[in-house]
């Protein structure tokens, strides 16, 4: 389980950087992995502090993603079947100040221009949230195909 936020202001989406598998830095919506026994409220909330320095307000719950992968084994390592399930909230910056994360899993954190997004590296979670906040579907799921 895992929680991320689409924090939307004048025209600009927050986002944080991530290594890709390869190294490569990708953008990414900011969120991320429920520890055990946290409400997910609270795990975007302290996902977006820890890797942007902003403290948000929860406006509502965008959608629900659920994600099953197998990823192949690979020399000493076996096969892994992966279930993910994953919660996009919309939330408002209400304090705090833009910084980048230190020692965790993104090492920035940006303002970019909505219509710059599709030129970006970046994850398929982040045109998913975008498009979940854009067409604000009663059911919480748009269809992927």
């Amino acid at each position: 389980m895992a929680a991320y936020a689409i924090c939307v202001r004048d025209g600009q989406v927050l986002l944080a950087r991530s290594p890709a598998p390869d190294g490569t830095p990708e953008w990414v919506l900011p969120g991320g992995g429920m520890e055990h026994g946290e409400d997910p409220y609270d795990t975007v909330r302290r996902e977006v502090r820890e890797e942007t320095g902003y403290r948000i307000e929860v406006t509502g719950i965008l959608g629900v993603h659920s994600l099953h992968r197998t990823f192949p084994g690979r020399r000493f390592r076996p096969s892994t079947d992966h279930h993910g399930v994953r919660l996009v909230y919309e939330g408002t910056v209400v304090g705090g100040e833009l910084r980048h994360e230190i020692g965790g899993s993104t090492d920035m954190a940006a303002w970019h221009e909505l219509d710059a997004v599709p030129a970006l590296r970046r994850i398929g979670l982040v045109d998913l949230g975008l498009r979940l906040w854009r067409e604000r579907p009663a059911a919480g799921r748009v269809d992927l195909a």
